[in-house]
């Protein structure tokens, strides 16, 4: 890298692996990932051994547990569009262990890649075309930019949409499930802290969450036409009138 810099905040896969073929010596503190050691970040979590350290999402061999909450909502729930990245590595994987899931599951999952706004708004008419019932979005830095947009398609398209990051629900979507991102970056300084005290990266744990927060908005809901469950409320940690 031509600027000399001591330590490297970076957030998005995208963003790591570029980093990574760049240098191999600069600290990089990663804000989130679903899984360093699948996407070659760190060797393990306790010793990840190279040059990045930092916070992982702990939703590797997670994505399941979307299915189970949106077929709650939604009983009679068979086909479950996922939204993803053409430029998000981390994506692949996440679709191959989402359509095993839904196989056990007797669903179907329908994949559609979006990368700009306008792909999106082609995405949801996509969603319609292939008769979607809900909607995954997987974790993305482009995605949280175009939360607001992404919410307020699917309810446009009348699609019951969940996502990894508690704060979609107050942009408007239906459910957000996972760990509050906002605790990452403030993490991400201890990390910061201790490498200019002289710790190596390499040495430093990568960090997992200690807790999911399940949001769910009720006035989507309403405008979904769906009753939210009881048993969906008792998990529920917020819900948005």
């Amino acid at each position: 890298m031509q600027s000399r810099v001591d330590v490297i905040v970076a957030t998005g896969t995208p963003a790591y692996r570029a980093l990574k073929q760049s240098t191999s010596t600069v600290p990089i503190v990663i804000t989130v990932t679903t899984d360093p050691i699948r996407d070659g970040f760190a060797a393990s979590l306790a010793r990840p051994g190279g040059n990045f350290t930092g916070l992982s999402t702990g939703l590797a061999g997670f994505n399941p547990k979307f299915f189970e909450l949106l077929k709650i909502a939604v009983p009679k729930l068979s086909r479950v569009a996922v939204l993803s990245s053409s430029f998000n590595p981390a994506h692949p994987p996440q679709i191959k262990e989402l359509e095993a899931a839904a196989r056990k599951l007797g669903m179907r999952v329908l994949q559609v890649n979006a990368s700009a706004p306008d792909e999106i708004e082609r995405g949801f008419a996509v969603m319609t075309r292939d008769h979607a019932e809900a909607l995954i979005i997987l974790g993305d830095a482009f995605f949280v930019q175009q939360i607001r947009q992404i919410a307020e398609l699917a309810l446009k398209h009348r699609l019951p949409s969940l996502y990894s990051a508690p704060e979609y629900a107050a942009s408007g979507g239906f459910m957000g499930y996972g760990q509050n991102i906002v605790d990452n970056f403030r993490s991400a300084a201890t990390f910061v802290d201790k490498i200019l005290k002289g710790a190596k990266p390499g040495d430093l744990p990568f960090e997992q969450p200690t807790r999911f927060y399940l949001v769910i908005n009720r006035k989507t809901a309403k405008a979904l036409g769906i009753a939210i469950p009881q048993e969906l409320l008792l998990r529920a940690d917020k819900v948005i009138e």
